[in-house]
């Protein structure tokens, strides 16, 4: 990797020591090596702090720590991690989850595609060795993303999408500068995908044939042909139905939003996640968090005091 395109991975960690220290201990295996890590401690009440302390003295990476005083969720860290990072000097910012391990190389396989495009994935093994498929694209008229079926990467090592996702991806500083930090609110769920179609209003986002991370931690699931059908839990039933309100106004201010065609996939998702307690978690006892959920983002639908997260200054390249 040329040395004029240095990376900092952005971790966002909460009470989940153990694979923190795994983490950590794959990027600092990697060669080339990322040129910085900034970790965001949301809040851990674990052994988080002696991993941190530990691997602040053991890294052969820069380590920064940004640690918070209240949990902020995935979304409140990554967009913590990140405004972090930027003030680091950051100039590529690669984000990922705690529970996730960087495989040798990671770094050589996004190397060749920084040049064109400013916005990348790779691709990743689930906790068993078998490939996680998550190459999907958003439909703005229902809100909604969906799996693309077959193999993606047939004919071409890139597959464009225009969706994200904060488990690996990759963007350039100044994309982050255009469409601004990701959005707080969200907590978690949703966060990632709304944050990749924002970039992808502007430029391309894709996927790279090549494998990157590997999920440590594992995780119910089952296989639709389509796409793989994790557990989940109440919390994150509940913010991801509330989060189709900040959705929702995300599309009206890109004026994308269709109110029968949002309803139409809010009826869609509600029947995704009674799939998945029915199927994987086999309960029904969080269809009160998709209601709660659901009341929620009618209000933020109808907030008037909700504004979208404001770019950042731009660079010379981008304000021309």
């Amino acid at each position: 990797m040329p040395a004029s395109q240095p990376v900092t991975v952005v971790v966002t960690t909460f009470n989940r020591a153990e694979y923190l220290s795994r983490l950590l201990g794959s990027l600092d295996r990697l060669d080339p090596a990322p040129a910085a890590i900034v970790v965001v401690d949301n809040a851990s009440t674990d052994t988080t702090d002696d991993v941190l302390a530990a691997a602040s003295q053991s890294l052969s990476i820069p380590l920064t720590v940004h640690r918070l005083v209240t949990n902020a969720g995935g979304s409140g860290g990554f967009s913590a991690g990140v405004e972090r990072a930027l003030t680091e000097g950051a100039q590529w910012l690669w984000l990922m989850d705690d529970d996730v391990e960087a495989l040798p190389g990671a770094l050589n396989a996004f190397a060749p595609w920084m040049g064109e495009y400013r916005c990348l994935h790779g691709r990743r093994w689930d906790h068993t060795g078998e490939p996680f498929f998550w190459q999907h694209r958003f439909n703005a008229f229902l809100g909604v993303h969906f799996p693309v079926h077959g193999n993606v990467f047939a004919k071409s090592p890139v597959f464009r999408t225009n969706v994200g996702c904060f488990e690996g991806m990759l963007v350039h500083a100044d994309a982050v500068r255009t469409v601004g930090l990701p959005d707080p609110r969200f907590f978690i769920n949703g966060d990632d995908t709304t944050y990749g179609w924002l970039i992808a209003q502007r430029e391309p986002v894709v996927y790279i044939d090549s494998f990157v991370l590997r999920k440590a931690r594992p995780q119910k699931q089952i296989d639709l042909g389509v796409r793989h059908l994790n557990d989940s839990s109440n919390l994150a039933r509940y913010c991801g139905m509330r989060n189709r309100g900040h959705l929702a106004r995300y599309l009206k201010v890109n004026g994308r939003f269709n109110r029968f065609g949002f309803a139409l996939g809010t009826a869609l998702t509600t029947a995704k996640e009674v799939l998945r307690l029915a199927a994987v978690e086999r309960t029904l006892t969080g269809l009160g968090s998709l209601w709660n959920g659901w009341r929620e983002s009618r209000r933020i639908l109808h907030d008037p005091e909700w504004a979208p997260m404001p770019a950042l200054n731009p660079s010379r390249k981008d304000a021309e």
